[in-house]
């Protein structure tokens, strides 16, 4: 009865989606695109912006370029570089602080997915400045317009430059959850290799496969469109093609390009189509463990992918038909379990575990309960899963040594 419930409301959902308002952000894109961004933003009339990014990128130097192009342009700009991985409503609450004293009129997101969540979060409160962010969770919560939002992505995975959503963490509860309303979509989007040159091998492997998973989940999903399925494809393709050139040579500037562009698509398709199972588990385990997002969808990703058994099958079977992974006479069954092994091979070759150290037995029924919570009704996932089987898929991936310590 329930899993009826769940595909009528999903079923719904689809239909009203044709009549939404999406939008796709307008694209600055290619080798040293991002100097382009603060003539871009002076001509919407902009003349003072925040910048969220974090500590890491500040050390980097990656911004120095930008900020110099601020200042030509005669942009005042003020920077909130305390964002965490993970992002809490703490980290959107300072930077909202500093972003209404200073009487800014524009935001640029300059980082991985976490500054780019924290100043979605950021324009979600400026939307609805009397609302929580745990008020505004959920889908269209928002429904008004945030300020100019431009979003500089320096990894190749979470595709937030084109989504829907911000996924935030509550550091008192530790609890992660999404905020999904189409006002959340920047309005431009950079994509810009250089800016991924720096990333460690480590990054760019996590995040490559948090795109891929993106793809995959879109794809396999119940509410797809014929775009989003292109999306789907291409980015899964590209990525088979080019993030293991990424990892082994980080100054491949090509792969690099290309990267960027299949996390974009991915995102373009899981907007729409959404994600599954395997993000309502990666959430869990980021908000109670602080376990990488990328690294957990990596990890889960073949788990999940074959728990699904034959409701799955038929479109794994077409993503490796797009990757290049079948031979004359595989059946359906065998394309599916091609591509499975060949995301566990990605996984191996770059140094991703295949298990997760440190989730703790007695909080199994927690994970469990938080990512039902997440998946059910809204994601259009192949199969409905119940908490027991949330809690087998976790014990799968849990470090078999001192796993019940």
């Amino acid at each position: 009865m329930y899993e009826f419930y769940c595909r009528l409301y999903q079923t719904l959902f689809r239909m009203a989606a044709y009549v939404l308002p999406w939008r796709r952000p307008e694209l600055l894109q290619g080798e040293n695109s991002l100097q382009k961004l603060p003539a871009l933003i002076k001509k919407k009339g902009i003349e003072r912006v925040l910048v969220v990014t974090d500590k890491g990128l500040s050390a980097l130097g990656l911004m120095e370029g930008f900020l110099s192009g601020l200042r030509d342009a005669g942009i005042v700009f003020f920077i909130y570089d305390r964002t965490v991985p993970n992002p809490t409503v703490d980290n959107i609450e300072e930077a909202l602080g500093l972003y209404t004293s200073e009487g800014c009129q524009g935001i640029v997101a300059f980082g991985g997915g976490s500054p780019l969540d924290c100043a979605k979060g950021v324009g979600a409160r400026l939307a609805r400045p009397h609302k929580t962010m745990s008020q505004l969770r959920g889908t269209l919560k928002i429904r008004k317009a945030i300020p100019p939002l431009f979003a500089v992505p320096t990894t190749a995975g979470t595709g937030s430059e084109t989504t829907l959503t911000a996924v935030i963490t509550d550091s008192a509860t530790k609890e992660k959850y999404p905020v999904n309303d189409l006002a959340l979509i920047p309005h431009v989007a950079v994509l810009d290799p250089v800016l991924t040159l720096k990333l460690p091998p480590s990054l760019t492997a996590t995040t490559g496969m948090d795109a891929l998973c993106h793809a995959v989940e879109a794809y396999i999903g119940r509410s797809n469109t014929r775009e989003t399925k292109e999306y789907s494809k291409r980015a899964t393709a590209l990525i088979f093609e080019n993030l293991y050139k990424a990892y082994a040579d980080g100054t491949d500037l090509e792969a690099r390009g290309r990267m960027l562009q299949a996390s974009h698509e991915a995102g373009l398709a899981f907007t729409r189509a959404y994600v599954g199972n395997i993000h309502a588990i990666a959430h869990a385990l980021g908000a109670l463990y602080s376990i990488p997002h990328g690294l957990a969808n990596a990890v889960l990703m073949p788990y999940v992918l074959e728990y699904y058994g034959p409701a799955a099958q038929s479109s794994l079977a077409e993503l490796a038909d797009w990757a290049g992974l079948v031979a004359a006479g595989d059946s359906t069954a065998d394309k599916a379990a091609k591509f499975i092994a060949a995301i566990q091979e990605l996984n191996r070759v770059m140094q991703i575990p295949d298990h997760i150290e440190g989730i703790a037995e007695q909080d199994l029924d927690a994970i469990a309960a938080r990512a039902y919570r997440e998946a059910n009704p809204f994601y259009p996932v192949p199969k409905i899963l119940s908490k027991m089987e949330f809690v087998k898929i976790v014990q799968m991936i849990r470090k078999e040594e001192g796993a019940t310590e």
